[in-house]
């Protein structure tokens, strides 16, 4: 096996890109690993090859795991899905196109706020949400809020302002109680609650030609994990829970190994038992938007079903492209893209099993398979 997935990975980028290239695949089901195929470099610098223990910048992965934090104050009764979230935060949250349509957590993990890109959702140090989303780039004034899906990654910067507020504690250390540690993973955002050992295990992100993009630490931890303030200092000590939750990249900064989303994966495959309440695991993966040509941006197939935070993939119908593995089979999970890296985790709930993989190294134009997924994504993912 291990053989003809190194024979594999040689298709996934040609000559000096794939010199620079890690490769991770870990397949499993509810109790046990199934196969694991590792290939490449975990740094290109040293020669240190990847393993599944090596943690990765997981990309949008890490809003599926956010959502597992907000499920869990659900049922603990700190949080709603469904109360204005302005009630939370204490200022009031509005698309000024629609004064009068209140903004809920079930909106914002599901891409359905009215929310958009059009700020910059990495705010510094000392920087305010609240000043983000008074600018009107922020929101779209065609659609109100809950009537139309646009993936957007600053919702999740919001969503974890709201935790903090909520809990009175950062956000990062909010995850580590709420997830990590109940599921015994040793994961952080932006390498803040990692031990020492997994820091020196990270994996760097690199593009094709091995200009690196993110996490050279060298083994050491970064001395400052956020955007520092724009005077240049790092204070961590005076940040106010509840004012920037942008801080530890919610959106897409968890560190995680491949072993360590196969965890993940069979919390999920056991529909959260002893982690979530039977009706917030249904809540989580059950689709909320569903792609009818007019009421979304699927960003050319790739989002057709959409839950909180848990896309549904692999059900043909028109418009849609989001068959990864080819062979029409509903999955479920949630894809990440970014600095070079290509990364995903999904259950197939009929099957009882999953895959959990990443890929560095692949450019932003990379060529696209038959999907609206990489090729490169589609030969490991496809692989016996």
């Amino acid at each position: 096996m291990k053989r003809h997935f190194a024979a594999v990975c040689a298709l996934l980028l040609p000559g000096a890109a794939f010199a620079q290239q890690a490769t991770v695949r870990v397949d499993f089901d509810a109790r046990a690993i199934l196969a694991t195929q590792v290939a490449g470099l975990a740094d290109p610098a040293t020669g240190r090859r990847v393993t599944a223990d090596d943690p990765v910048r997981i990309a949008s992965v890490s809003k599926l795991v956010v959502a597992l934090g907000v499920m869990r104050m659900v049922d603990a009764g700190t949080l709603s899905l469904d109360r204005d979230v302005s009630d939370y935060l204490g200022w009031r949250v509005r698309n000024p196109s629609y004064p009068d349509a209140p903004i809920t957590l079930r909106m914002l993990l599901s891409h359905r706020s009215s929310l958009t890109d059009g700020v910059d959702y990495a705010i510094p140090l000392g920087g305010a949400i609240k000043d983000s989303l008074a600018q009107p780039a922020v929101w779209d004034g065609a659609h109100a809020p809950g009537n139309y899906f646009r993936y957007a990654n600053i919702n999740f910067p919001l969503i974890a302002t709201i935790m903090e507020r909520v809990s009175g504690t950062r956000f990062n250390a909010l995850m580590q109680r709420l997830v990590f540690a109940p599921l015994k993973i040793d994961a952080c955002f932006n390498w803040t609650t990692c031990s020492d050992a997994t820091i020196a295990r990270a994996v760097v992100l690199t593009d094709s030609k091995g200009v690196v993009r993110r996490d050279d630490l060298k083994g050491l931890r970064p001395g400052c994990p956020v955007v520092a303030a724009t005077d240049g200092k790092c204070n961590l000590s005076a940040y106010v829970p509840g004012t920037n939750g942008a801080l530890f990249s919610p959106q897409g900064g968890l560190r995680i190994s491949a072993n360590g989303l196969a965890t993940i994966g069979q919390m999920l495959i056991g529909r959260g038992r002893g982690f979530l309440s039977r009706a917030s695991f249904k809540m989580l993966v059950t689709p909320l938007w569903h792609f009818d040509g007019a009421n979304g941006d699927s960003e050319n197939g790739l989002w057709c079903r959409y839950g909180l935070a848990v896309q549904t993939s692999g059900v043909r119908s028109a418009g849609c492209n989001d068959d990864l593995f080819g062979d029409a089979r509903a999955r479920i999970g949630h894809p990440g893209e970014a600095y070079g890296l290509r990364s995903g985790i999904w259950i197939d709930p009929r099957r009882k099993t999953g895959s959990a993989y990443f890929i560095t190294a692949v450019d932003d134009d990379a060529p696209r398979g038959t999907s609206a997924f990489t090729r490169a994504e589609e030969n490991l993912v496809r692989a016996k």
